[in-house]
C-alpha cells in the first residue's frame, strides 16, 4: 500500500527524518519559520491537524506505488505497535473497537501488529496492518499472494499447514525454525545461512520505530494514527541507504 494543501511530502519526507521527537513543534518552529516562502499557503497548526485525514487514501496510494519488486528472497515479521501505556489500557477511549491487547516477545501491549515483508535489499514488498490480537500467521497469505521464491520468518510463523498452502497455492517455500520442543529438519546450506540473516528485518522495524516514529502514544484519533504510521513506512522507503545483506558472502559460504 501524494496535494498542495496539507500536503504529506513535508511530514512524509522531512519531519521523519529528522531529529524532532514532536510533530506540533516540527510544524511551528521548522516549517512555518523556514518553508514559509516554499509554502505561501500554508495553514495553521490546527489547520494542518485537521486536514491531515484527508490524505489517508492518496498516502496508501502512494505508499504502494513505493513498494519495489520481489527478488525471490523476502524476510516477514510483526511489530507491535503501542497507542498507550499499559496502566492507560481501561480509560483509552481513543481506539476502543479498534486496537486490542496482544503480546510480542518483549511484553504486553495494547495497539496493533504491523506485519511486513522485505527482500535481501531492505526494500519493503507489502504490508499489513492488524489488530494486537491476531495471530502472526493469520494475514500471511495475504501479505505474501503477489511474491515467489523464498520467504523466512521467525519461529512465531511455524506452522506446516501455512507452509503447504504458501507452496501449493503460490510456489511459496517458507522457512521459519523449529520451536525448542520440535525435531529439526534438514536444510540446504544456503536455506540456512539465509535463515540466520532474518536480523535484518528486525533492524528494519527498529528503524520504523526509532528514526521514523510510526509508534507513539500521542493520537487523538485512529486515522491520523494511520497516517502517522503510512508516512513514516513512506520516509524509510525514501532511506538512501537501507540493511541489506551481502549476497556475495553467503553463496561463497554455500559453494
Amino acid at each position: 500500500m501524494t496535494i498542495v494543501m496539507a500536503s504529506p511530502t513535508p511530514r512524509a519526507n522531512a519531519f521523519h527524518q529528522t531529529h524532532y521527537r514532536n510533530f506540533k513543534h516540527f510544524y511551528i518552529e521548522h516549517v512555518q519559520k523556514q518553508w514559509r516562502c516554499a509554502f505561501p499557503g500554508l495553514p495553521s497548526y490546527q489547520r494542518f491537524v485537521e486536514w491531515m485525514p484527508s490524505v489517508l487514501i492518496p498516502l496508501c496510494a502512494y505508499l504502494k506505488h513505493c513498494f519495489r519488486q520481489c527478488t525471490g528472497i523476502s524476510f516477514t515479521d510483526s511489530t507491535g505497535l503501542k497507542v498507550c501505556h499499559n496502566r492507560r489500557i481501561s480509560s483509552n477511549k481513543v481506539f476502543k473497537g479498534f486496537a486490542a491487547r496482544g503480546k510480542t516477545s518483549v511484553d504486553w501491549f495494547f495497539g496493533f501488529k504491523l506485519h511486513i515483508v522485505v527482500n535481501e535489499l531492505g526494500e519493503i514488498l507489502n504490508v499489513i496492518l492488524t489488530p494486537g490480537n491476531i495471530d502472526d500467521r493469520k494475514p500471511v497469505p495475504d501479505l505474501l499472494k503477489d511474491l515467489f521464491g523464498k520467504i523466512f520468518a521467525d519461529r512465531g510463523y511455524v506452522s506446516k499447514e501455512l507452509a503447504d498452502k504458501l507452496f501449493t497455492e503460490f510456489g511459496i517455500e517458507f522457512f521459519a525454525p523449529p520451536r525448542r520442543n520440535m525435531k529439526n529438519k534438514l536444510m540446504r546450506l544456503h536455506d540456512k545461512l539465509l535463515s540466520r540473516k532474518r536480523s535484518i528485518i528486525e533492524t528494519i522495524n527498529d528503524q520504523l520505530k526509532n528514526i521514523s516514529q510510526i509508534e507513539h502514544s500521542r493520537h487523538r484519533s485512529p486515522v491520523n494514527f494511520c497516517v502517522n504510521v503510512l508516512c513514516g513506512l513512506i520516509a524509510y522507503c525514501h532511506q538512501p541507504k537501507k540493511p541489506s545483506l551481502n549476497m556475495d558472502w553467503i553463496l561463497s559460504q554455500s559453494a
